[in-house]
């Protein structure tokens, strides 16, 4: 038996909303505080605090309104507050520079995912062993050799194929961001 209160069923809920909403908005808070933060190290850091001051406030947050845009101003508290902390490093952004980019992390936020839409629409319409090239090479953050020899292709080969196939998806992700197919 544990020391816990019992939970309501909206207890309940409202934690499996929590969970489902950082799972999916973790990077872009992440993006956000690293685009603020000198070091990727500090970034991790504050991600972590601010994920537990989001956990704490999380009743606070008003449902169908924009969580990364509550999350981030949440992380830009927690910058501020560990901005002694940063106050050796070469590059350290004033409070004036940093309001200025919160407002434009949402709207950011919101374009890369139409972006991440329209190329898992692409990716869908390469043949299935190119597909596998791009997804091992990019996906998987292996290299062009790894990429190659997994995918039964000479290195030469692999790179004029990548080449090839990066300029097939650009093209088709601006197509499909101008025919508004990932909207």
């Amino acid at each position: 038996m544990t020391d816990l209160p019992p939970t309501t069923e909206t207890e309940i809920e409202s934690r499996m909303r929590l969970v489902a909403l950082w799972t999916q908005h973790q990077r872009k808070v992440f993006g956000y505080i690293h685009a603020l933060v000198p070091s990727r190290h500090d970034a991790d850091d504050i991600l972590q605090e601010t994920g537990m001051v989001v956990c704490r406030k999380f009743d606070e947050f008003k449902s169908g309104t924009d969580f990364i845009a509550w999350a981030c101003q949440i992380a830009f508290w927690q910058i501020k507050t560990s901005q002694q902390k940063f106050a050796r490093s070469k590059v350290v952004f004033d409070d004036e520079l940093m309001e200025a980019i919160a407002p434009q992390f949402a709207e950011m936020a919101r374009e890369v995912d139409a972006r991440h839409e329209a190329l898992d629409k692409c990716l869908k319409k390469l043949h299935p062993r190119d597909r596998e090239l791009v997804l091992i090479r990019y996906e998987h953050g292996q290299g062009v050799e790894e990429a190659a020899k997994r995918s039964g292709r000479t290195v030469e080969t692999a790179y004029r194929a990548l080449n090839r196939l990066r300029k097939l998806l650009y093209d088709c992700v601006t197509h499909q961001l101008s025919a508004g197919g990932a909207a």
